[in-house]
Order: structure tokens, then sequence, then C-alpha cells
């Protein structure tokens, strides 16, 4: 029925349309804990739209890229990070490069940016163009985070919010072959791991993961 076949894309959209959303949270909270909480709500909603994706596409293996981004990602990877903050006692309050409302300017920008950039889809397929459009947004949003944030915890962040949107962006152009969608899930885990390592032994050396005393320790700022 058209009326159904309509309701299910403006779902679709308004999912999508919510990750944007989310991103703009993310982009605006100076806290870590905060961050933390809507990084994962980011990764629920993704859930959401992988999940709605699959059930229009019917594709098997978005199901289990959901349920893959459901545990690892709006569960697993958020109760990491909450421990790592409490463990290593990370600063709580999360420095900018700029202020908020500068940044939320710049993220404004790189939505329209990412609708421009996808504007030649518009005409073969309007349906798609919108998806996409959506993705974008989300990838530039996440790269705005990991630029605008001194801590390195928050780059922790902003990089899974790029590969949140990647993984949407998969779904809207009628999903991946599994396999792929199952090593951005586990390259997203790997690179966790790694930065809490990595972090560890900042911590243990610096004191701090500020990016900016970390940058005077090397003698890059006065």
């Amino acid at each position: 029925m058209p009326v159904a076949h309509g309701l299910a894309f403006d779902v679709a959209h308004m999912l999508a349309g919510g990750m944007v959303t989310v991103s703009f949270m993310l982009l605006f909270q100076d806290r870590l804990f905060a961050l933390i909480q809507f990084i994962a709500l980011h990764a629920l909603v993704l859930t959401l739209a992988l999940g709605w994706q699959a059930w229009l596409q019917d594709a098997e293996h978005l199901y289990a890229a959901a349920a893959l981004a459901l545990v690892f990602k709006a569960t697993l990877i958020p109760w990491v990070l909450h421990r790592l903050v409490r463990r290593l006692r990370i600063e709580r309050a999360v420095e900018t490069v700029v202020g908020a409302g500068m940044t939320m300017l710049f993220g404004i920008c790189l939505v329209g940016l990412a609708v421009v950039v996808m504007l030649p889809l518009a005409a073969k397929s309007p349906l798609m163009w919108e998806d996409l459009s959506f993705a974008l947004a989300v990838v530039m949003l996440g790269l705005l985070i990991m630029i605008t944030r001194r801590n390195a915890v928050g780059q922790i962040i902003g990089f899974l919010s790029v590969d949140n949107g990647m993984m949407l962006a998969a779904a809207g152009a009628h999903g991946m072959p599994f396999l792929i969608d199952l090593s951005i899930a586990f390259s997203a885990l790997v690179a966790l791991i790694v930065f809490g390592i990595f972090l560890s032994h900042i911590f243990k050396h610096f004191d701090s993961v500020d990016v900016h005393t970390l940058d005077r320790f090397r003698g890059d700022q006065p």
C-alpha cells in the first residue's frame, strides 16, 4: 500500500533525523558522564534505525547488525567508558576548543553541507538522498566532536559517533555484506580497548588526558 510504504520511510527518516539530533546533544555536552550517556542513546537510536531498515529491506544481516549495535555500542562500550573514567579519575568536565554556541553553529553548517553534497542523488533516488544526507551529517558532526574536544575520552566518543554514522549510511544504501557490518562493530570495540590502554599509560606518566596539557609536555604550547 502506498500509504504504508510512505509511512515506513517516514519512520526511517525520523530515526535517522533522531541520530542527527542526538549528535547535536553530544556536541553541546561538556561533561564526560553526560557524553557517555548520550553516546549510548545515539547507539540505541542507531539500533532502532538498523532494525527498521532490516524490516523494510527484509535483510537478515541488518537484524544482526542491529543486535551488535545494541550489545556493543549501546551497552558494553558505554559501560567500559564509564568504568574507565572512574578508574582513571579523569576530570569530569571536558574542555572544548571553542565555545558551545560557535560549535553548534559549525554543526548546523555541516548539516547543510551534508545535504548539498548529497544533492546529486535527489533526482535519482529521493529516499536514498535523504537517508545518506542524515548519515553524512552524523559522520561530520562526529568529526566535529573529535576536533573540538581536548579530552581524549571525548575524542573517543566522537570516533564512535562517526562509526555510528557510517553504519547508518550502510543501512540507508540497502545494507552491506554481513561480514563488513561485523568488522565495523568489532573494529570500534578493538579501537576502544586500544584507546583505553593508551589512556592508562598517558595518565600513569602525565597525570592527565587533556590534549592541551600533553602538548605543553611535548613543547608545542608555551
